[in-house]
């Protein structure tokens, strides 16, 4: 039995991103903002009698929802970071919630999209004074929150090379496209509503909602496939695989499997095999990947090659 300690050969999977706790402060912080003007806009509405004040104030709750789910999938990840019960960390919890968003945005999508086909046949009228002013505050409002969850993509470079790497935070990047597709929709609108006040185009608010809706149903297919190929491990980062190739193919050595995933924002693990004429420790091997940034869990077997000579004998 081993009876020294193991300390050394032992690792955390932590697999965070870097920015972690200040991503997770200003999701909060757009949270409130969004959840504020929420309230506002359902109040006002029925106060005031408004139906475009209470539908953008219903509106805005679906996406203070969706940011919710981000602010909630930062503090599960921070809070059970060191479960054991998670394999590889808590890191995919901003994917997951990145997903979960990105299919509500599809939802908003579809649904502008078809009330503003309903409006084209059947045209209501438009309070055009108050739903602009609706559309100008919500329009300031997205664009704090824009800047506040603004550099959404974290770049890693490999130490003596010239490829990227770029990781991205699928949970900023969701709440992030939220707000920017609430402030597409505001200019839209208001470019929609001065257009019609002063030409009576009735039809141009329900087209270019129409418009609206296509724009944000591309950035909802993108932000599910981005997040979706986290949550099924697909290897996108070629580059990478290549020079970890590169790195291990030497004196013979041949790499016949290679398992490169994200395990979290700026975090892969790979899985290698090996198979040599000469195996050398894993250890060894390992030490040849050193210094490549983004690479935080690596598994190596390796393997003798059954066509090998086999060693001579000692002459007596």
């Amino acid at each position: 039995m081993h009876s020294h300690s193991v300390d050394q050969w032992t690792h955390d999977h932590v697999f965070l991103g870097p920015k972690h706790a200040h991503n997770e402060r200003r999701t909060w912080i757009v949270v409130a903002l969004t959840a504020i003007m929420m309230v506002g806009g359902i109040a006002a509405g029925t106060l005031f009698g408004s139906m475009a004040l209470l539908a953008d104030g219903w509106h805005m709750a679906t996406h203070a929802a969706a940011l919710g789910i981000a602010g909630a999938a930062y503090l599960f990840a921070r809070q059970h970071v060191r479960n054991s019960r998670f394999a590889f960390g808590t890191g995919k919890f901003g994917d997951l919630a990145g997903f979960s968003s990105a299919i509500i945005l599809g939802l908003i999508a579809v649904q502008i999209a078809y009330e503003s086909a309903v409006r084209l046949v059947y045209p209501v009228p438009i309070a055009y004074a108050e739903a602009i002013a609706v559309a100008v505050l919500g329009l300031a409002v997205n664009l704090v929150s824009a800047w506040l969850l603004r550099d959404t993509h974290d770049h890693d470079h490999d130490h003596g090379h010239s490829h990227g790497h770029r990781h991205h935070d699928n949970n900023l990047r969701a709440a992030y496209v939220h707000v920017m597709a609430d402030a597409a929709t505001s200019v839209l609108a208001i470019a929609a509503l001065v257009t019609a006040m002063y030409t009576r185009w009735v039809w141009a608010d329900p087209a270019v909602g129409i418009i609206g809706s296509a724009v944000i149903g591309s950035w909802a297919f993108g932000l599910i496939r981005d997040s979706g190929a986290v949550l099924l491990d697909v290897s996108v980062d070629k580059n990478l695989e290549a020079i970890i190739r590169d790195r291990l193919e030497t004196k013979g050595d041949r790499v016949t499997d290679l398992h490169l995933w994200q395990v979290g924002p700026g975090h892969r693990a790979a899985v290698i095999s090996v198979v040599s004429d000469d195996p050398l420790p894993p250890a060894t091997y390992k030490r040849r990947l050193e210094g490549l940034r983004g690479l935080s869990h690596v598994t190596i077997e390796v393997e003798l090659c059954q066509d090998a000579p086999s060693p001579s004998l000692p002459r007596i």
